[in-house]
C-alpha cells in the first residue's frame, strides 16, 4: 500500500501475480555474408522479401553467390534475413566534386545515410549516377536545385531507373535548407560531404557561393533594351546528338513566332515562346519535344527531354545561326559548334573491387566487419556464406571454422556449402576427410550442389550452393510444423531447383548419411527434396547426442528463448519467492511447447523438467549472487530408418 490509511473506507491495492509471459524467439532468421552490386558496406540490413533485397542491394549479381542464395531463400519459404555486404580490396564509390566561386565546395558520392553517418556505397553501379544543378528557384542568386538520376543500359539504350529532386538548397552552414543536411537525410542514391577537399571555405561564408557542374553554357544575354527583345520571327538551327556515341541527327530549324502578337520586351516573357519553338522543331524527337527552357544566372538554359527510347544520359543539343536577323547567338544560346547540354554530369571511378577474400568474409570483431557485422543484428538463427565455398581449401576452412565458433556464441546454426569441385561421391568423401575440423553440432552440410535457372543468363542452368535454399526450407518447415520437425522428407521439396549436380543412388546415400552428410535427392512424383537431417556432428562413429538437426535447433531455440525471457530475474532477491516465480514462468513456457508436440512423452513429467530450489541453488551460490535453473527436455528424434517386417503366415492345418 502506497500510503498509510487515514480515513475509514475501502482502499484498493494491486498485488503482482508473479506471472511473466515468456515468448519463444524466431527460429528462422537467416544471415547472408558476401559481396553485392550495391548497398551499405559492413552493415547488417534486414530484408523481408526479394523486392527489399533488390532495392537495397541491387538484386542478382553474377559474381555474388549469396545473391542467388537470397533469392532461393525467399522462394523456399524464408521471410526475414540479414544481409551483410563485405568491403573488398580496390572497391570504391563513384563520386564527383561540385565547384562554386572557383572553390571545390562539396563532394557528391554514391551512398546513403546509415544511422547518423553518411556511408559510401562502393561499386560500379555508381558510375550510372548523374547529377544536375539548376537555379530555377525562388532566389536564384542564393539557392539551387539538385537532380540526381540513376541511368542504366537496357537493351542498348540508356534509361532512367529512378531519380531524386531536391529544391531550394543553399550551401550556407546552419540554414534549414542546407544542401548537405537535406540531401544526406533523404537521398538513397548519393551523399554530400566535404571529405578530401583541401580548398578552404570562404570566410565569412556568403550565399553567392553556389555549386556548378562542368559543361559549356551559352553566352550571357545582352542587357535588356527598350523595345522588343527579338524580331517578329527569329530562326536558328538545332542539331541533336542522342548521346553514347550516336551520330548527329539531321539539323532542324526552330522558329520563334508570336502569332501576330507584339514581340516580348523582356527575356522572361520570351522564355515560353523560345521553349515552344524548340519543342515544335521536331515533335517526333522526344529529346526536343520534351525540352525545357530555363532563364537563370543571366542565361537561357535548354534542358533536353528525358523520356522516350532515344534518351541517353550524355545526349546534347547544339545551336547554330540560321538567318540574318535574330540568331541563336543573339538569344544568348551559343555560337556555332558550341553545345548547351542538359548537364547530367556523371559520377566516376566507382569500382566493385576484387572478389571477397578469406579476410573479407571473416572480418574483424573490433571493426564489426565480415561476419562480425552481425554484432549489430539482434537475432539470427541460420548463417549462410556461399562465397566461402569458392575460396581455396585452406581459406574456406578458416572462414567456416570461425563462422562455426561465432554461431556457437550466438546460438545459431551454420549451413556449409561445398564447391563445384565436390561433384562426385569420392570427392565428397575426400572433402569430409580434409575438413574433419569443421564437424560441429551447430553446422550441417548437404550434397550435391543444386542447379537453378539463371535470369541473368537467359535462364540457363547455374550450379549454386544449396545453403540459401535449405535456409528457406528450414523457415517453411518451422512455420508449418515447428522447429522440432526435421526439414527433410517428401514434404521438404526444394522449390525453383531444376536439377542436381550429382544423382545419388540409395547405396551412395547410404555411404554419406552415416558420415553426417545430408543428401539432396530427386524423387519420382515429389521432385527435388532434402533427404537427410544430420548435423556435421552426426557421424555414427561420434555417437553425439546432437546427431540430428531438429534436436540441435530445438535446443538453440530453448536456450535463446530462456536467455531473453529470464532477464527480469537479474537483481531480484535470491530466495524461494523468486525460485517459485521462475518455476512458474519457465514451466508455463515449456508446457505450451509440450502441448504443441515439441517433446517426447505422454505427460509433462515425461516431457520436460524445470527445477529451481534450494537443491540447485545452495547458500554458497546465494552468497555469490548466483541462481541455478535446471531445464531438461525429452527431444523428438526423426524416424530416419523405417523398417517394415513382413512375414508369410502358414495356412491353418487342422489335426
Amino acid at each position: 500500500m502506497s500510503t498509510t490509511p487515514t480515513y475509514p473506507g475501502v482502499y484498493i491495492q494491486e498485488v503482482p501475480s508473479g506471472v511473466r509471459t515468456m515468448t519463444g524467439v524466431s527460429t528462422s532468421v537467416a544471415a547472408f555474408v558476401d559481396r553485392f552490386s550495391r548497398g551499405p558496406m559492413e552493415t547488417p540490413v534486414r530484408v523481408f522479401s526479394m523486392s527489399d533485397f533488390e532495392r537495397d542491394f541491387g538484386g542478382l549479381e553474377r559474381t555474388s553467390a549469396a545473391s542467388y542464395g537470397i533469392r532461393q531463400f525467399f522462394l523456399n519459404g524464408g521471410s526475414e534475413a540479414w544481409v551483410i555486404r563485405v568491403e573488398t580490396e580496390d572497391s570504391a564509390a563513384a563520386d564527383l566534386v561540385l565547384e562554386g566561386g572557383g572553390l571545390e565546395i562539396v563532394r557528391v558520392h554514391a551512398g546513403r545515410r546509415v544511422g547518423r553517418t553518411s556511408a559510401e556505397d562502393h561499386g560500379d553501379w555508381g558510375n550510372g549516377l548523374r547529377v544536375e544543378v539548376d537555379y530555377e528557384t525562388t532566389n536564384p542568386a542564393a539557392e539551387f536545385n539538385l537532380l540526381v538520376s540513376e541511368v542504366a543500359d537496357e537493351g542498348g539504350r540508356m534509361v532512367v531507373r529512378r531519380s531524386e529532386t531536391f529544391r531550394n538548397l543553399t550551401m550556407r552552414p546552419g540554414a534549414p535548407n542546407n544542401a548537405l543536411e537535406v540531401v544526406n537525410a533523404a537521398s538513397r542514391l548519393v551523399q554530400l560531404t566535404r571529405d578530401g577537399l583541401t580548398d578552404p571555405l570562404p570566410d565569412p561564408w556568403v550565399n553567392t557561393f553556389r555549386p556548378e557542374v562542368t559543361g559549356t553554357l551559352g553566352s550571357e544575354l545582352a542587357a535588356p533594351t527598350s523595345g522588343p527583345i527579338v524580331d517578329d520571327e527569329a530562326q536558328f538551327e538545332i542539331t541533336v546528338n542522342p548521346g553514347d556515341g550516336a551520330a548527329d541527327l539531321a539539323p532542324v530549324v526552330a522558329t520563334v513566332s508570336f502569332d501576330g502578337a507584339d514581340p516580348p520586351e523582356s527575356y522572361t516573357a520570351l522564355r515560353p515562346f523560345l521553349e515552344r519553338a524548340i519543342r515544335s522543331a521536331d515533335r517526333d524527337n522526344p529529346l526536343l519535344a520534351g525540352a525545357r527552357v530555363a532563364l537563370a544566372g543571366g542565361r537561357f538554359r535548354v534542358l533536353l527531354g528525358r523520356g522516350g527510347r532515344d534518351f541517353q544520359s550524355d545526349a546534347e543539343i547544339r545551336f547554330a545561326n540560321q538567318g540574318a536577323d535574330t540568331t541563336a547567338a543573339d538569344l544568348g544560346l551559343t555560337g556555332a559548334g558550341v553545345h548547351v547540354g542538359h548537364q547530367l554530369v556523371p559520377l566516376e571511378d566507382g569500382d566493385d573491387g576484387d572478389p571477397p577474400s578469406e579476410a573479407d568474409l571473416r572480418g574483424e570483431r573490433s571493426a564489426k566487419s565480415g561476419i562480425y557485422a552481425l554484432e549489430d543484428a539482434d537475432l539470427f538463427n541460420i548463417l549462410c556464406i556461399p562465397a566461402a565455398a569458392e575460396l581455396a581449401a585452406a581459406d574456406m576452412r578458416a572462414v567456416y571454422g570461425e563462422a562455426i565458433a561465432y554461431c556457437e556464441e550466438r546460438r545459431s546454426f551454420l549451413l556449409v556449402d561445398i564447391s563445384e569441385g565436390e561433384g562426385s561421391l569420392d570427392a565428397m568423401e575426400s572433402w569430409l576427410t580434409e575438413n574433419a575440423g569443421l564437424r560441429h553440432r551447430n553446422a550441417a552440410v548437404y550434397f550435391p550442389r543444386i542447379r537453378i535457372a539463371d535470369p541473368l543468363n537467359r535462364n540457363r542452368l547455374r550450379s549454386v550452393g544449396p545453403s540459401g535454399t535449405l535456409a528457406g526450407l528450414f523457415a517453411s518447415t518451422d512455420s508449418a510444423r515447428g522447429v522440432w520437425k526435421a526439414p527433410a522428407g517428401t514434404e521438404a521439396r526444394l522449390r525453383n531447383v531444376q536439377a542436381l549436380d550429382y544423382k545419388l543412388t540409395d547405396r551412395e546415400n547410404g555411404v554419406l548419411n552415416p558420415q553426417g552428410v545430408n543428401a539432396l535427392r530427386i524423387m519420382p512424383v515429389f521432385g527435388p527434396v532434402a533427404w537427410g537431417a544430420r548435423t556435421l556432428d552426426g557421424a555414427e562413429m561420434q555417437a553425439s547426442e546432437w546427431k540430428y538437426i531438429p534436436v540441435r535447433r530445438l535446443a538453440l531455440f530453448l536456450e535463446e528463448s530462456l536467455f531473453r525471457g529470464t532477464q527480469w530475474v537479474v537483481f531480484e532477491p535470491n530466495d524461494e519467492p523468486l525460485w517459485g516465480q521462475i518455476r512458474l514462468n519457465i514451466g508455463a513456457f515449456m508446457h505450451n511447447l509440450f502441448r504443441q508436440g515439441a517433446f517426447q512423452g505422454q505427460t509433462p513429467q515425461e516431457a520436460y523438467l524445470v527445477k529451481c530450489d534450494q537443491e540447485t541453488t545452495t547458500q554458497d551460490d546465494i552468497n555469490r549472487g548466483i541462481v541455478n535453473i535446471l531445464v531438461g527436455f525429452a527431444p523428438l528424434k526423426p524416424a530416419e530408418f523405417v523398417i517394415i517386417r513382413i512375414q508369410q503366415l502358414a495356412g491353418q492345418v487342422e489335426a
